[in-house]
């Protein structure tokens, strides 16, 4: 089925994007560390893990997007306990990121 292709081919995106962009985060967050370490960049740890913590956030999103998908081409009982899991896991994660990035003074919010 065309529907059937398409939607895995967008979960597969959506979960890959996701991915990447944690991994996007996690290289920045990298190098601004060793940046500030080495006195090439005066950057505090608190913006650093601003910039990480961010990034994570939305790359969660796009997991349960994919993960979503992913479930709309088979419903079990199984596979709706297994996403009704991970989304709750990962909203209980974004909650407690997201909690720490509005905590934030409004210059560093994106």
């Amino acid at each position: 089925m065309v529907l059937a292709t398409v939607i895995e081919i967008a979960g597969l995106a959506l979960g890959t994007f996701g991915a990447l962009f944690i991994v996007y985060g996690a290289v920045i967050a990298i190098v601004e560390l060793v940046a500030r370490e080495t006195r090439i960049r005066e950057r505090s740890y608190h913006d650093i893990r601003w910039v990480f913590t961010t990034r994570i956030l939305i790359g969660l999103e796009f997991f349960v997007a994919a993960d979503v998908l992913k479930t709309i081409l088979e419903p079990t009982l199984q596979d709706l306990a297994v996403l009704g899991s991970l989304v709750a896991i990962r909203t209980v994660v974004s909650y407690f990121l997201g909690k720490e990035v509005s905590e934030l003074p409004e210059d560093r919010k994106m």
